[in-house]
């Protein structure tokens, strides 16, 4: 008898304490495709007007000095959803529908983001572009997520036919499907579809992956957008209208999924991160403002994205930090945020001080970036790119030298110092050599 008396005592003293737990938070990424960072009005007053963005991301910290981890697509996607840099999960370029020039094969058994996730009793779903495989073992629902409704493939031919050179890739989870309308509406639309369900289930978290095509090319923005900017714009030339359509149009379609968050009830405890998976492309008139250059470089333009993160209550309204990261550190972020710890080897890192109004711990990183491409100007060759301690060595194709900046005193990347600083060059070629030894012995096809 005094035992179960003391059990019931112990049971009621622990009651509360297990009452009071913090309920985990969900936990939302949308992931852009050539979003430009002078194509977002929150750092660069332009011609384009982005108020939804810019709403998330002065109710939670943006980041002013964040980099994609690589310059094109796929590489991006593979990093972010591994935690690893792209060429150590086999996918150091892009993964195209043409194989004869596809030079990426995701690593089978790598943990994604949403296999982490699902261990923790997340509930996964990713949304709009894959782009990291067509087939098995690497289509989404065999990469952790419970639940897929978007297209497997690089890039659409039109917005509005969902085609990539004839061939459908549209699918909710493994059956074709070929809905109508605009992509984008589409893939906001499903996201709002998703958390209807999930209120359903609101004591189970989720993890939705919400990854838009635009503002990739073609730049196809409705007739209705085109229209108003021409109207309010009228001195901008078509190929930049265009582009400001569509980001608008974009930017509507990210209000939607907001406004869907907030009315199924999940807005104050999701952990909503916001980003782009390189920077815009120039010849698409597209804007990377104050960075040199765009999409395919080494150059800041191509690395330099928009990046927020919010959470109402827990990171504070209106927070800048100037930390130089990569997208991918998210990988971690959220699994901390989850309870759960990390793996060892990633080459990501947590920005949970940071949400919480801390520094980050002392020690620093390489920043490593990798493409491979056909074509004629590549030739199924990788270049690299690395920053340490504020320098960069880079070249934007195998065959050019390579390039040495000292970026705190020249962020526009103007003055090439290969030939002065001899010392800082075989330093940063050394540690670009080690990432790409480490690299080596990762197939990146299948």
């Amino acid at each position: 008898m005094p035992r179960l008396i003391a059990l019931v005592l112990l049971l009621s003293l622990a009651a509360p304490a297990l009452a009071a737990a913090p309920k985990r938070p969900n936990f939302l990424i949308i992931y852009t495709d050539d979003l430009g960072y002078g194509d977002v009005s929150t750092y660069h007053a332009s011609d384009v007007h982005s108020p939804h963005i810019d709403k998330l991301a002065a109710e939670g910290m943006t980041f002013t000095q964040m980099r994609a981890n690589c310059t094109v697509c796929s590489p991006s996607r593979a990093a972010l959803l591994t935690g690893r840099y792209p060429d150590l999960v086999g996918v150091p370029g892009v993964i195209r529908t043409n194989e004869t020039n596809s030079w990426g094969y995701l690593k089978p058994g790598i943990p994604t983001l949403a296999d982490e996730l699902k261990k923790q009793g997340y509930a996964t779903a990713c949304i709009g572009k894959w782009h990291l495989g067509l087939e098995s073992p690497n289509t989404p629902n065999e990469r952790g997520f419970d639940h897929f409704h978007g297209f497997l493939g690089d890039m659409m031919d039109s917005y509005t036919t969902h085609r990539r050179e004839g061939h459908n890739y549209m699918r909710l989870n493994q059956k074709e499907i070929d809905p109508p309308g605009h992509a984008t509406d589409l893939f906001a639309q499903w996201a709002a579809d998703y958390f209807s369900t999930r209120a359903q289930q609101a004591d189970e978290p989720f993890f939705l992956y919400l990854a838009f095509n635009a503002p990739h090319f073609p730049i196809e923005p409705p007739k209705e957008y085109l229209d108003a900017v021409k109207q309010a714009q009228p001195d901008l030339d078509d190929k930049r209208a265009k582009n400001v359509a569509f980001v608008h149009h974009l930017d509507d379609a990210v209000g939607k999924v907001l406004a869907s968050l907030e009315k199924n009830g999940f807005a104050e405890n999701t952990v909503v991160y916001f980003g782009s998976d390189n920077g815009g492309s120039l010849p698409h008139a597209q804007n990377n403002d104050p960075w040199r250059d765009g999409k395919q470089s080494h150059y800041d333009g191509g690395l330099k994205v928009p990046f927020f993160v919010r959470w109402p209550g827990h990171v504070s309204p209106g927070s800048r930090s100037d930390y130089q990261g990569m997208n991918f550190d998210i990988f971690p972020t959220f699994l901390h945020l989850a309870g759960a710890s990390p793996a060892a080897d990633l080459n990501a890192v947590s920005l949970v001080p940071l949400l919480e109004g801390k520094a980050m711990p002392s020690s620093s990183r390489d920043l490593y970036f990798v493409r491979r491409e056909g074509g004629a100007r590549y030739g199924g060759k990788s270049y690299q790119a690395i920053i340490r301690d504020g320098w960069k060595l880079m070249q934007n194709d195998p065959y050019s030298p390579l390039e040495l900046y000292h970026l705190q005193e020249d962020p526009q990347e103007q003055n090439n110092l290969a030939k002065t600083a001899p010392k800082k060059f075989r330093e940063l070629q050394q540690a670009m050599q080690k990432q790409i030894q480490a690299a080596g012995s990762v197939p990146w096809q299948p």
